[in-house]
């Protein structure tokens, strides 16, 4: 009997208990996934969920807000994606030690270039990775994982916060990729190949809410990721596909990372088309 669960707070709006379970049926495999709800502040009750990982119990759990950094101190080690993150979404268990990964940002880098080869690109530019620009809004713990996905496929990354000096301290914190990650107030989005949005403007119910302000220019060359995947096409997406802009929603980047958590627990891979079946009606 597999065992799998989520330790977040809240949790009850998430999508991976069906994907998963659309996981485990579709493998063959009797096992349930289940929610753990854990307040922030309550390290005791995340102590005792891990120990369950660690005696068998539980075979592995995904992380999310507010407990991908809380749970760091409880691992026995972290992959290097994960520590170079400084977030875990991912733990399982592997020659007796508890083991917290991060496929968010493999999880996006697969979608991402999945979008790519759908658009069509100016001909004046080839599309090799060291000549693209990204600009990631936002500066929280998905902006760590999207940035740490573009600066190692060799995009050059800028990164716009409401506040500049928590986006300048994420730069700082992927410290060999310095020359490429740069803070702006005032953008000129023109120059960007790519805008991904980390925040969670837009998100179900605040749906009439944007990350950029309304009706603002973007060159046709420009293509939009917005993390949020809830609703199914956000205001963002919206405003950038009436401008004639390729854009996409965040939906792929989960089922991807799902994908990829769901192989590290048990060894097999899971037929995508039916996770994405899973959430979408």
């Amino acid at each position: 009997m597999i065992r799998l669960g989520l330790i977040g707070y809240p949790v009850s709006h998430s999508l991976s208990p069906k994907i998963q379970n659309a996981a485990l049926k579709a493998c063959g495999l009797e096992g349930e996934y289940s929610l753990f709800p854990i307040a922030p502040d309550d390290m005791q009750a995340l102590k005792d969920l891990l120990d369950r990982v660690r005696s068998g119990e539980i075979t592995g759990l995904n992380v999310t807000i507010p407990h991908k950094q809380n749970v760091i101190q409880f691992m026995d080690e972290l992959t290097p994606t994960a520590k170079a993150i400084g977030a875990v979404n991912i733990i399982y268990m592997r020659e007796s030690k508890l083991i917290g990964d991060n496929t968010d940002a493999p999880g996006f880098l697969a979608d991402l270039n999945k979008f790519l080869t759908t658009v069509p690109y100016r001909d004046d530019k080839t599309r090799s990775h060291g000549e693209l620009n990204a600009l990631v809004l936002g500066a929280g713990g998905s902006a760590r994982s999207v940035v740490y996905a573009l600066v190692n496929d060799d995009w050059k990354v800028t990164l716009a916060a409401r506040r500049p000096e928590q986006a300048q301290q994420l730069a700082s914190s992927f410290t060999q990729y310095s020359t490429r990650i740069t803070s702006l107030t005032d953008l000129q989005l023109s120059t960007f190949d790519l805008i991904v949005n980390t925040t969670p403007l837009g998100m179900t119910p605040n749906i009439d809410q944007s990350p950029l302000s309304e009706n603002t220019p973007l060159s046709k060359h420009t293509m939009i990721y917005d993390l949020v995947y809830n609703p199914r096409e956000t205001k963002f997406v919206r405003e950038a596909r009436s401008q004639g802009l390729s854009a996409i929603t965040g939906l792929g980047m989960l089922i991807e990372q799902a994908a990829l958590g769901f192989e590290l627990w048990t060894g097999l891979k899971p037929p995508k088309d039916i996770l994405y079946a899973s959430v979408v009606e």
